[in-house]
């Protein structure tokens, strides 16, 4: 099965602009398509498992959302570092999607992701590769 680890930085804790979709939504809301192909979605982030469950409660969320406190899952995918954000620096988990093979190695990586476009990027790229 092709899996998509999608990092989820914040976890739109700054919330998305009105009339925007989160990037949570978007595979929310094509997550049928995604179980057609045979492909398994994960969201990961550092933050607590009761926050994830409050979150995947509040969005409806058909996917797990992997808790990563210690933070080895975003520090082995690279994807924790520094960070800008309304001119403050810090660390924390960039928004980078990972599509992995069946036989479990990373098929394909956006590095840079626009939410409302994304889930389905992802699908083509499922469909294309057959990974």
């Amino acid at each position: 099965m092709p899996g998509r680890l999608p990092s989820s930085a914040g976890r739109q804790k700054q919330g998305c602009p009105a009339g925007q979709i989160s990037l949570h939504e978007a595979f929310r809301d094509n997550y049928a398509a995604f179980e057609k192909s045979d492909a398994v979605v994960l969201g990961v982030s550092v933050d607590p498992v009761k926050s994830h469950d409050k979150f995947a409660t509040k969005f409806e969320l058909p996917f797990p959302l992997v808790s990563d406190e210690d933070r080895k899952i975003v520090e082995a995918y690279g994807v924790w570092g520094e960070k800008q954000f309304m001119g403050r620096t810090y660390d924390g988990t960039h928004r980078v999607t990972f599509l992995i093979s069946p036989a479990g190695s990373i098929a394909r990586i956006w590095p840079k992701v626009k939410p409302a476009e994304h889930a389905a990027e992802v699908l083509d790229a499922i469909a294309q590769n057959r990974v």
